[in-house]
């Protein structure tokens, strides 16, 4: 799949998703370092993935979602970028996020292969949003075509709330 980063076509590398594809498991890294694995939460999942929360798009995009995630009482909020466990956690803390789960693929890029939004020319994953239910089935996904771009917030939501 091809999308644009700042204008310029970039194919998209792993396994484009779908609605209707069951995903398998994902690992990442917790903001303590442990591991995370997507098996570890129940019932359905928003996975908000983001090139890195220190630009101006993803912090506007993640403080939406964990604002709206006091709203959504039957889904985890779970975002994946990038940046180290350790700047996830500065950036949580500075931005007064809380309700949603931050993790970072820096160290195998295991999400970013597995669900098909790895930009390997810049090392970053795009910016992408998967909706799952209670058994990883995907029922809304977009990447957005390009990536400085904020998502269809209410489309996304729309699908949340369906």
């Amino acid at each position: 799949m091809k999308v644009t980063f700042a204008g310029n076509p970039v194919e998209l590398v792993g396994k484009e998703i779908h609605v209707g594809d069951t995903v398998a498991n994902f690992t990442a890294v917790k903001n303590d370092l442990s591991p995370f694995n997507l098996t570890e939460i129940k019932g359905r999942k928003l996975i908000v993935a983001v090139p890195s929360l220190d630009t101006s798009v993803c912090d506007a995009e993640v403080r939406r979602f964990n604002v709206e995630a006091t709203k959504l009482k039957d889904v985890t909020v779970i975002v994946v970028s990038m940046d180290l466990p350790f700047a996830q956690s500065r950036w949580c803390g500075a931005a007064g996020v809380e309700k949603v789960i931050t993790v970072s693929d820096y160290k195998d890029r295991d999400f970013a292969h597995s669900f098909g939004a790895y930009l390997p020319n810049v090392g970053l994953i795009a910016r992408s949003v998967f909706l799952l239910d209670a058994h990883n089935k995907v029922t809304y996904v977009e990447y957005v075509p390009e990536v400085t771009d904020h998502p269809d917030y209410e489309a996304a939501l729309k699908a949340v709330r369906a």
